[in-house]
């Protein structure tokens, strides 16, 4: 287990179309995060970018898996997971707004919607309006997280943002300040080398074209 083998299965994913893209044309993105995992032989790493998909006609948690010790799969992308029970309830028509008068159901939670999302809201804006209160019920909770890696891989750092290349086929993982910190933390097993000095800009606000095909 070696920053460069860590760096190289990220680079061959990225160079398949396997790797976390929060310019993905067909998501409108909402919240993303990533988590690492690891001890003295094993490495995981689980990225989440939750999106409202209107050809998914659902809010989707996107959830990409990488390591030397998956439970199942190849690494790369690792499946979609739907998050709103009640869809057909919020978009009646399939008009991709907001109905209006009804809570956004999720795992069979009602969230109440704020007097900032009425009738005609775009279901990207409303979406984005719920996720900060509500991360834990949209992102992956332990049971979808471990379904691809082994249970008792100790969580060695979390996070909610980072700095992230527009695209990959300019700058690989492997070139990349993030996904080298990253690695250089699975191999050693320090959450502090992680040490960023570019701005964070996963926030969705950052990917304007994300989701407009």
């Amino acid at each position: 287990m070696t920053t460069s083998s860590i760096l190289g299965q990220f680079d061959l994913c990225a160079d398949k179309t396997q790797f976390p893209d929060l310019d993905n044309g067909y998501y409108y993105p909402v919240d993303v995060r990533i988590r690492l995992f690891g001890d003295a032989t094993r490495w995981a790493m689980v990225a989440e970018l939750l999106g409202y998909g209107p050809r998914a006609g659902n809010l989707v948690d996107l959830v990409y898996c990488f390591g030397n010790c998956l439970t199942r799969g190849e690494p790369g992308f690792g499946g979609s997971l739907d998050r709103v029970d009640n869809m057909a309830e919020i978009d009646p028509d399939g008009a991709e707004v907001y109905a209006g008068g009804v809570p956004v159901v999720v795992r069979g939670t009602a969230l109440t919607v704020g007097a900032g999302a009425g009738a005609g809201t775009p279901l990207q804006d409303l979406f984005r309006l719920l996720a900060p209160a509500s991360r834990g019920l949209l992102l992956a909770d332990e049971r979808e997280l471990r379904a691809g890696i082994p249970s008792d891989l100790p969580e060695l750092l979390r996070l909610d943002e980072w700095n992230q290349p527009e695209e990959f086929w300019d700058v690989r993982p492997s070139e990349h300040e993030t996904f080298r910190m990253i690695a250089d933390v699975l191999e050693s097993g320090d959450p502090t080398r992680y040490r960023p000095t570019l701005p964070a800009n996963t926030h969705w606000s950052h990917w304007p074209d994300a989701g407009t095909l």
